[in-house]
């Protein structure tokens, strides 16, 4: 657990992303098994334990330390794991037999929850603030040190000289901690085989387009569709089953159980997860309603259906698809979906026209008249001739997203941020003006952000809520509404979750308005023009 300890305090610190690779690098490296693969689990999030949950750290806290001391301290620092921390007692000396990480592990996954708590108050008695902070976010999951999935498996790619595509290809076939997987990479064995396996393929990204690029490009040799707002998706049938993958080859089939139902037909394809129906189909905001839920319930899913929007062939049986040219696996994905497509599956759509007509198409986006607002985040432009390799590669495939929207709202709310900006107030509510019932004005909330900033201006908005906070509910500050803050947001929709009846889609600051009062804030009323 020691070096484990040392291991996420140096993520947590590293100003770099080459500095992050290089510590995971060395991990990986130097580091035994299996405490090496249940770092790695952890890291990815892999790793879960039913019998440690939040309720039990808190039940723990609150064991050592005075109830109004616990909330006085959660409330300044805002994370149940670093409050635990720092609030349990220092031992008199700090035991020398630290449990493994891999002891760790183990111990929890075979225990109960009054059996976890015994374990966790002697280990956490024995360790200094590092490694006991470490130990309960490895229990509780959601470390927050700035390693996504991707990032770690690129990490693995670095440490033993493979390409990253052959480790995500193979990845759902191992398992924590991994050992199959080091034994490949190591050479003490062979390339584990994916036949018959529904195993995922890293995907193929596109280019932002700016406007000032377009005149350059041959639309003829183009093949152009809809940029559908919704997560992207890999579909896998072969014969073990069928899973759905996310687009970062995490194995997302239990959140979506009815897009993995069996398949007569058995390979690969690359798409778009929507909300509804293809012939009705719902928002993204309908679609988050099922994101991100491990096992959602009959009843959501049977109010919340989604559906799979394809664009590609990568795999057909045991042919590969991907090193022929586009306009060939979009004729053989046709042929495939005319006996495939259904409630859950279906096929894009594509778009003919010149350079003037499909801008016209992008712009339509935004007209409410086309019923498009929340479903449509502009086109995509993909080379006829390309071939399907993963990453982003240069001048093949563009995406033409339509412009973002901006309003000046002001902020109401600020908590503190996660890993490098625990310590920062970072992440904001605003507000705009709604009309109340006595005529007067009030401020209701219509979208967080916590992104768009410098590091500098961070700085400063912090000072602002610290010399501004009028009250504090937990880890949440209420300011004094004197800042203006002009955001970008790609659309707004309906929202039941907030007073003010609506919902900004992916805001983020675009200027703080130092300069501004805010009575010129938009009001309710600005903003329903957006909104279909």
């Amino acid at each position: 657990m020691i070096a484990f300890s040392q291991l996420l305090e140096a993520l947590i610190f590293s100003p770099r992303r080459t500095v992050t690779l290089a510590h995971l690098v060395h991990w990986l490296k130097h580091t035994t098994d299996p405490d090496r693969g249940y770092g790695l689990a952890a890291l990815t999030g892999d790793l879960s334990f039913k019998s440690v949950k939040a309720s039990l750290v808190r039940e723990l806290a609150q064991s050592v330390s005075d109830e109004t001391l616990f909330a006085a301290s959660y409330d300044f620092v805002g994370d149940l794991a670093e409050t635990t921390a720092l609030l349990w007692p220092e031992p008199d000396r700090v035991n020398s037999d630290i449990p493994t990480l891999g002891d760790v592990v183990m111990t929890l996954q075979h225990a109960s929850r009054s059996q976890a708590a015994d374990w966790m108050r002697g280990w956490l008695s024995s360790m200094d603030g590092r490694t006991r902070w470490a130990l309960l976010k490895l229990a509780t999951g959601g470390l927050r040190v700035g390693v996504s999935s991707r990032l770690a498996r690129v990490a693995l790619a670095d440490a033993y000289d493979t390409d990253v595509a052959e480790i995500e290809e193979l990845w759902p076939l191992f398992e924590p901690p991994y050992d199959a997987l080091f034994d490949w990479l190591e050479g003490r064995a062979e390339r584990p085989s994916s036949e018959g396996k529904a195993v995922f393929r890293p995907v193929m990204l596109a280019h932002p387009l700016d406007a000032d690029e377009v005149e350059a490009l041959d639309f003829e040799q183009f093949q152009i569709e809809w940029k559908w707002d919704g997560a992207r998706v890999q579909l896998v049938s072969a014969n073990e089953g069928v899973r759905l993958f996310s687009r970062s080859g995490d194995d997302i089939s239990t959140a979506f159980p009815e897009m993995v139902a069996p398949l007569s037909w058995q390979g690969t394809l690359d798409g778009e997860l929507l909300a509804g129906r293809p012939t009705q189909m719902g928002s993204f905001n309908d679609l988050q309603q099922r994101l991100n839920r491990k096992k959602p319930s009959k009843k959501l899913i049977a109010e919340q259906p989604v559906f799979m929007r394809c664009y590609d062939l990568l795999i057909e049986g045991q042919r590969d698809w991907r090193q022929e040219p586009l306009a060939a696996r979009r004729t053989q994905l046709e042929n495939i979906m005319a006996d495939i497509a259904g409630d859950h599956l279906d096929m894009s759509q594509l778009l003919d026209g010149s350079a003037a007509e499909i801008a016209a198409f992008r712009d339509s986006c935004r007209s409410p008249e086309a019923h498009l607002t929340d479903l449509i985040e502009g086109v995509m432009l993909k080379r006829k001739d390309s071939v399907y390799q993963a990453g982003r590669v240069k001048g093949q495939w563009f995406k033409w997203k339509r412009d973002p929207l901006s309003a000046d709202v002001v902020m109401m709310y600020a908590q503190r941020g996660h890993g490098k900006r625990s310590s920062f107030f970072s992440d904001f509510t605003f507000g705009a003006w709604m009309t109340a019932d006595d005529g007067t004005y009030q401020l209701v909330p219509v979208g967080k952000a916590y992104s768009g900033f410098s590091d500098l201006e961070l700085k400063r908005l912090d000072k602002f809520v610290r010399d501004n906070t009028i009250q504090k509910f937990g880890p949440v500050r209420e300011v004094e509404k004197q800042l203006v803050v002009e955001l970008a947001f790609d659309s707004i929709h309906r929202s039941t979750r907030h007073k003010s009846g609506l919902a900004m889609r992916f805001p983020r600051f675009h200027a703080i308005r130092w300069d501004k009062a805010p009575e010129e804030a938009e009001t309710i009323e600005m903003l329903e023009k957006w909104v279909l």
